[in-house]
């Protein structure tokens, strides 16, 4: 082993994601990615979230993580199984937010007890950066979302009405205020823009961020500019899941097809389409005549059967064509397989990103958050095109235009060629962009000890 490797091997870091799945999901890529750099990685959620990420550790391989339960104290309203954003009623939002921050007390238990040299923290707990100091250990946020969508938030919270410097990225002022509503979301007296702003201040001198070099090196630069930190991207943390026998069905039925003539139809884990929406991508993809495989899913409390939800005889029409999915499938697989030649997305960043990693080009349907903001990204880049609304709203036709032009016409071969050259790029640069975050992390740690070794002397 050499010193390199033996130095990172001494130093521990403690994660805490914000309790989302779209969170707790990159936090666990990133824990993967530097436990086979030699990191010990404590790994720290609820006990609901962390139920799934013991079931993916039974492999050996990632044995230097280590779940840490976190529970949050007791609220009547809030059981332990809406510890969790997965089927928490909407009204709960608010409650489960200042629950979390009422678990710094025992955060920092936690801290005291496992002493860990460093801890990596998201974007909605402010407290977390500061309990880490109160026991003199480093802290350093990572974002989930992009860096173009950061820029975006930092830039609007302080220059609200005027013009973003980006062109592409440009929207109506009007439209710009919508999306930047979720800013003005309060939970326990503190707005998400205070909280975001908040846990940016309190990094130590860098920020990570979840984004390539290879996608968004402007915003990157335009982001450390706006905030005065160092943003360190730590590449798109996409992890390609073994095989399961439950996954075969899907695999064999995509065996079947031509190359690049399947589209892949998913809006994320935590965005539930309403049945007006369902029912013009239903349609859309009816008119399309493409193949597809389309992930459905329905809210926990939502009593409400596919046959229901889907037009009249869809599932009937379709059955050469189409394959719908309830609940779960294997994206990153899916996204991985050949006969893959277009991805319907909602434009979450991690879903943005497998699509951009596997070279799939993306058709964009952003529903809120900082989804229109990746979308806009993604039509930058050129390796997608998004479907236009009429007075904000789906319609089948716009659908089936988009679909088409991306997977089949000759109008999108640059789109799929620029999808193709873009994820080999990606993948060319995946392992140096990780290098560069284990650089900087034992740089940051080892001026932390000399600091505090002066201040003992």
């Amino acid at each position: 082993m050499d010193s390199k490797q033996e130095r990172s091997n001494s130093i521990s870091i403690l994660m805490l994601p914000w309790l989302a799945h779209g969170h707790i999901s990159p936090f666990l890529d990133l824990a993967r990615k530097l436990s086979l750099r030699n990191f010990h990685v404590y790994f720290c959620s609820t006990p609901i979230n962390l139920k799934p990420v013991r079931e993916s550790l039974i492999d050996k391989t990632f044995s230097s993580i280590q779940p840490v339960d976190l529970h949050l104290p007791y609220l009547a309203e809030l059981p332990p199984q809406y510890h969790t954003t997965k089927d928490l009623p909407p009204h709960l939002m608010s409650t489960l937010k200042t629950a979390f921050d009422s678990a710094k007390p025992m955060f920092s238990n936690i801290l005291k007890a496992l002493k860990p040299n460093l801890l990596i923290y998201d974007c909605l707990q402010p407290w977390a950066p500061v309990a880490a100091r109160e026991e003199n250990i480093e802290a350093v946020m990572l974002s989930t979302c992009g860096a173009a969508a950061s820029s975006l938030m930092a830039f609007y919270s302080n220059n609200p009405g005027k013009e973003f410097p980006f062109q592409a990225l440009n929207f109506p002022q009007a439209e710009c205020e919508k999306s930047m509503h979720f800013l003005h979301y309060t939970a326990n007296g503190i707005t998400t823009k205070e909280r975001y702003m908040q846990c940016i201040e309190r990094s130590s001198n860098i920020v990570l961020i979840k984004t390539s070099g290879e996608i968004e090196s402007q915003y990157i630069d335009y982001l450390s500019g706006l905030v005065g930190k160092e943003i360190v991207p730590v590449g798109p943390l996409v992890h390609e899941p073994k095989n399961k026998d439950d996954d075969m069905v899907i695999v064999e039925w995509l065996n079947k097809k031509d190359p690049s003539s399947v589209v892949f139809v998913s809006f994320g884990s935590e965005y539930f389409l309403s049945l007006a929406e369902m029912e013009e991508i239903a349609r859309g993809l009816e008119l399309s005549k493409v193949n597809f495989i389309w992930v459905v899913r329905f809210h926990g409390g939502n009593k409400i059967s596919i046959h229901e939800a889907l037009p009249v005889g869809f599932l009937e029409r379709i059955r050469e064509k189409g394959m719908v999915v309830e609940g779960w499938a294997p994206q990153a697989k899916i996204l991985g397989h050949s006969s893959i030649g277009g991805f319907m997305s909602h434009c979450g960043w991690s879903s943005t990103l497998e699509g951009m990693m596997f070279g799939v080009p993306i058709i964009a349907i952003p529903m809120h958050l900082d989804q229109p903001f990746n979308a806009k990204l993604v039509v930058e880049v050129g390796v997608g095109v998004e479907v236009s609304r009429e007075n904000e709203k789906l319609k089948a036709e716009e659908v089936a235009k988009v679909i088409n032009k991306v997977v089949m016409q000759e109008e999108g071969k640059e789109v799929r060629k620029k999808a193709k050259k873009l994820s080999q790029r990606m993948k060319d640069t995946d392992d140096g962009e990780m290098d560069v975050v284990v650089e900087k992390l034992e740089q940051l740690l080892g001026e932390s000890r000399i600091s505090t070794t002066f201040e003992e002397i």
